[in-house]
């Protein structure tokens, strides 16, 4: 990956704030840690046991091949951030570079359900049995509740969201070092098993399971690309691929060393029937670390996950009403806050609303069939507007790189099931349902407003 060349231009990437209704609060480090939060998020504290019972030992080689198809698509967004620092990310991106309103609306739209859905999923996380552990009340009140506060943070701005994500991203980072360093004490009492992390799954083909594996290791990767809609908060928005790179490095790091201590540590069976397989990687290494402890630290980890995820949907909404894909009222921002309160108020009620649905398990693999039509949108899209010239400078990725994010994008899609691709399509066609209304709905308004000019026109002749 290469930087475009620099022209003698100034660079309009560092805009001030007057460019924008938005406040421009996220700088690097802050950025750094957005992206490290979302990706890190809370799958990977139930991901080992799902893994092992895919591929056995070799838990850490899907997470690798899924680091590497992650940056695929991650140098897109570098790309496209730096190019078109905007909030509304892959939608403004679709429309830039296919000029059709309905496919912009498509991918805002996909990138919208799997947000929100994410959110209610994390949400009754949260509520279950990690919050269980402290307090027992109803899981579904507890996550409208959840979602109500998460919703006051994002309103009450940019800059206090993001200091409350360095706060939570470092807790939850704490958690999986300490399952790092549980690891390197097994190893280092000579009570682990160092050959199993090079065994994979009786049988089956190792590469049929790594494959297979990597299609869920993929899963705890994806967040990376909520950071694309808040380009238009970004202080310095041509430090965004530094930020970007160096948050999926980190925590591809971390995942495979967790994946290390996780095999070393317990055999494939005993992390496939646990429930919490981190937790009981430190219980077995003899720490004594508290139960309770490990617990809040997920807890947090779910958390940070969904104040991200309800910030990139209350901006991606923003965005698209700004682009006039959504009525404008989802445009209003509060005026000192600076901060999209529409968007925010009606993402998260239907956050809530989805909650009532309690199992979300197919939703869930709906979520990431939609992130990967996304994801294509996204590859494609910067190929398209290589055309298009800007008059300052920006990140360039090499070309092979979004045709490799699409192929990945295909392979990942051919391995999904055939109900998920019915919810998918469900989801695509009320999509184009509430397009379709909404063209109507405006097309309707202009005629009427300009009626209406015209007649007050013949009446002042």
């Amino acid at each position: 990956m290469a930087d475009a060349p620099t022209t003698a231009a100034p660079d309009a990437t560092d805009a001030p704030d007057s460019d924008t209704r938005l406040r421009r609060s996220i700088t690097g480090p802050l950025l750094f840690l957005f992206v490290l939060g979302d990706v890190l998020g809370a799958g990977i504290y139930a991901l080992m046991g799902v893994l092992s019972e895919e591929v056995g030992g070799a838990l850490w080689l899907p997470l690798l091949l899924a680091l590497v198809m992650a940056l695929f698509t991650a140098g897109s967004y570098a790309e496209l951030v730096t190019k078109y620092p905007r909030a509304g990310g892959s939608a403004i991106y679709a429309e830039r570079a296919f000029k059709k309103p309905v496919i912009s609306f498509l991918v805002g739209f996909c990138m919208l359900s799997a947000g929100v859905v994410s959110a209610a999923g994390l949400a009754l996380a949260f509520a279950g049995d990690y919050l269980g552990t402290f307090i027992d009340v109803p899981p579904i009140p507890a996550a409208i509740v959840f979602l109500a506060l998460v919703a006051a943070l994002n309103a009450r701005g940019i800059r206090e969201s993001m200091a409350g994500n360095v706060v939570m991203t470092v807790i939850e980072l704490t958690g999986l070092l300490i399952v790092i360093i549980a690891g390197a004490v097994v190893l280092g009492s000579g009570n682990g098993e160092p050959a199993r992390v090079l065994e994979f799954r009786d049988g089956v083909s190792p590469w049929g399971a790594v494959l297979g594996a990597t299609i869920i290791a993929f899963y705890s990767f994806v967040g990376f690309e909520t950071s694309a809609n808040v380009a238009e908060e970004l202080r310095t928005p041509r430090n965004y691929p530094r930020a970007l790179f160096g948050a999926l490095a980190v925590a591809g790091a971390v995942y495979v060393l967790v994946a290390l201590a996780s095999s070393i540590t317990l055999s494939p069976s005993e992390l496939g029937e646990s429930s919490g397989p981190l937790l009981a990687v430190v219980s077995a290494s003899g720490l004594g670390v508290p139960e309770w402890l490990f617990s809040a630290i997920a807890l947090i980890a779910v958390a940070n996950g969904a104040l991200l995820t309800m910030i990139m949907a209350s901006r991606m909404t923003y965005g698209m009403a700004e682009q006039g894909l959504l009525p404008r009222v989802f445009g209003r921002v509060l005026p000192k806050r600076r901060t999209p309160w529409v968007a925010i108020l009606s993402t998260t009620l239907i956050a809530m609303g989805i909650t009532l649905l309690g199992d979300l398990s197919v939703l869930a693999e709906t979520v990431v069939f939609l992130l990967l039509f996304v994801f294509a949108s996204t590859n494609i899209a910067v190929l398209v507007l290589r055309r298009d010239k800007v008059d300052h400078p920006h990140f360039q990725a090499w070309t092979v790189l979004p045709i490799l994010g699409i192929a990945s994008c295909v392979l990942l899609l051919t391995q999904q099931s055939p109900q998920v691709w019915l919810f998918g399509a469900i989801v695509l066609a009320v999509g184009a349902a509430v397009f379709l209304v909404a063209r109507r709905v405006s097309s309707s308004r202009s005629t009427a407003t300009t009626g209406a000019g015209s007649g007050s026109s013949d009446k002042v002749e």
